[in-house]
């Protein structure tokens, strides 16, 4: 039975800030500026939420283009820009260019960085050439390269301070994520679920670029970094080789669990929070077992890396939904006493809030109603089962076997919410997320591994739910496990979203809408179309007593990869070329931010 979640909401930061003598005090002090946005996320809770308020529900509608930047590159867009004092730090997708720009004088390009990488990494990239932003820390701008290369620069000139090789391109891994900077580390993931890929988490000293330490998703109790009688999950130890027990064999070795998502950081109790992907192979007939810790949320100390606990969302994944999408941190009341919340809106279909402490698992809902691979979470302490998903068996590709299509599931693989973050209001103490509405056919079939070539073993077609023609919804979650509202979008949201003082929420849509809506009631209040889709993460700083918003336009990402790579085959882009085909109709390629402000 759900518990109800009462609302006596600590704004993240600010209950942060006295415990946190022992992190970053430097990015700490900055996320509490809201003039400046200094993280990927705008703060280590992830809540995307601004302080600032001179944009408000009464005169958003009165919003202008400000000012434009063409980033020069073609392609999917995705992240955003930060905004440190007067400069503003812009990326790209591959080849991942960044810009410095003085937002004192008229956008000047400061410096520019521009890596030379082979062009061989482009193929092993999974859904488009995409790249979620670059992370300050200690003076320097850390970007995660496609080719895997983690780059430290100096923040005031763009000179390379140092480099780090963070995984192979010829095995499929690739960079795709935004780094987080804690303490004296920078940490950062992988990319390469579809290759075959041995996924891990790694920590780099912030000054030198060595390598502290490496969390792999699957393996031995050593090299995933959990203690088998402190690591717990729901409560009870993991036991001896909790990983190794689930695979069959040594396809652990092959088995995933990619690390492309967000991270998140508390601070008071020094956990990194994060979730793993997909297990490798997509076919589940292959991989027989729970294929753990694929599809897991992970709460890891930041100084060695060693899980405190684990949980895993979707055992023997059947439908690749991956796990990394962002943790969102609170502090509120639950059953009347106060707790230390994590809330995460997974590719399943199911949103989840634990207690981010100890891993109990409090709230387990659909946030579509359309979810129909489960009936949903098992929510009894004493049973077998507790905290597993309840399978239905007409949408199991692993009961239904090899090349046989199943039909009508729901999610698609791009689950009801894929990386693009939501965001969280703590005035309304509503969670606003962007999500796909979309279902898919899944077929399985085998397939062999061979380092750097695919590795999926399944074909996909995908398509809004039946008698409906919308693919996606913006919602508004509240922390009982409830639709507040719901606003229907042609496409997919495929941006992440920002909600701020004013009592507005903005968004992007595929076909290149800036949106804000009102917070409590999700009317919009304002539109203007972009040159391009948006996939990028909308942001908003304060400059010379004005505030903005600024989000990239460029689209692209796995919903956008038809466009972006020039895909016809409805079944390519694992199937979502077919699903997503009526876009061209809408938008073309092109990276801009735009940055919009009240007229003066």
């Amino acid at each position: 039975m759900r518990k109800v979640l009462s609302a006596t909401c600590l704004g993240a930061m600010a209950a942060f800030a006295a415990g946190a003598a022992s992190a970053n005090e430097e990015l700490i002090k900055m996320s509490q500026n809201p003039k400046d946005w200094v993280q990927p996320a705008g703060d280590y809770a992830n809540t995307r939420y601004s302080k600032l308020n001179q944009i408000n529900a009464s005169n958003v509608g009165k919003l202008q283009v400000a000012w434009t930047f063409s980033t020069g590159v073609l392609r999917g867009h995705e992240g955003g820009p930060l905004i440190i004092g007067n400069i503003m730090y812009v990326h790209t997708p591959f080849p991942n260019k960044v810009y410095a720009l003085d937002l004192s004088q008229d956008q000047k390009i400061v410096w520019k960085y521009e890596p030379k990488q082979d062009p061989n990494v482009i193929p092993v990239m999974c859904c488009d050439t995409v790249n979620r932003g670059v992370a300050y820390g200690d003076g320097k701008i850390f970007l995660h390269q496609a080719d895997t290369t983690l780059v430290a620069l100096d923040a005031k000139t763009g000179k390379v301070e140092w480099t780090a090789r963070n995984g192979d391109p010829a095995k499929g891994e690739t960079g795709t994520s935004a780094p987080l900077v804690v303490k004296d580390k920078v940490l950062i993931g992988i990319s390469g679920g579809e290759f075959g890929v041995h996924c891990h988490v790694t920590a780099y000293d912030l000054k030198s670029g060595k390598q502290v330490w490496r969390a792999y998703s699957e393996g031995p109790d050593d090299m995933i970094k959990v203690d088998p009688v402190k690591t717990t999950e729901l409560g009870k130890p993991v036991g001896k080789d909790s990983s190794l027990k689930t695979w069959q064999g040594d396809q652990w070795k092959i088995g995933g669990g990619c690390t492309w998502g967000w991270m998140a950081y508390d601070p008071s109790l020094n956990l990194v929070y994060y979730g793993s992907g997909n297990p490798s192979t997509w076919n589940p007939k292959q991989r027989p077992g729970d294929n753990k810790w694929s599809m897991t949320i992970f709460a890891r100390n930041a100084d060695d890396g060693m899980a405190k606990w684990v949980y895993q969302m979707t055992p023997h994944d059947e439908w690749d939904y991956d796990g990394v999408n962002e943790m969102i941190l609170t502090d509120q009341t639950f059953n009347g006493q106060p707790r230390k919340l994590l809330t995460h809106f997974d590719r399943n279909g199911l949103a989840y809030t634990m207690d981010r402490e100890s891993g109990e698992l409090l709230v387990a809902e659909k946030y579509d109603p359309k979810v129909n691979w489960t009936t949903g979470v098992d929510m009894n302490k004493n049973s077998p089962t507790y905290g597993r998903p309840k399978v239905v068996d007409q949408y199991s590709t692993d009961k239904a076997g090899e090349d046989v299509n199943v039909k009508g599931i729901c999610p698609a693989a791009l689950g009801t919410k894929d990386q693009q973050p939501a965001a969280y209001s703590p005035d309304t103490q509503l969670f606003y997320v962007p999500t796909n509405h979309v279902c898919m056919d899944y077929e399985p079939f085998k397939v062999s591994y061979t380092a750097g070539q695919p590795y999926v073993g399944a074909t996909l077609s995908m398509y809004p739910p039946p008698g409906e023609s919308h693919m996606g919804n913006f919602i508004a979650w509240d922390n009982k496990g409830k639709i507040v509202w719901s606003n229907k979008e042609p496409f997919s949201v495929w941006s992440g979203a920002l909600a701020t003082a004013g009592g507005v929420v903005f968004y992007g849509t595929l076909e290149g809408y800036l949106k804000a809506v009102d917070a409590k009631t999700g009317k919009e209040l304002y539109k203007f179309k972009t040159p391009s889709g948006i996939i990028g993460n909308v942001t908003t700083y304060e400059q010379g007593g004005r505030q903005y918003v600024a989000v990239l336009s460029g689209v692209g990402g796995w919903a956008g990869i038809g466009l972006a790579a020039g895909l016809t085959d409805p079944t390519a882009g694992l199937g979502a070329v077919g699903g997503y085909a009526a876009l061209s109709n809408y938008t073309a390629l092109g990276g801009t931010l735009t940055v919009f402000a009240l007229p003066q």
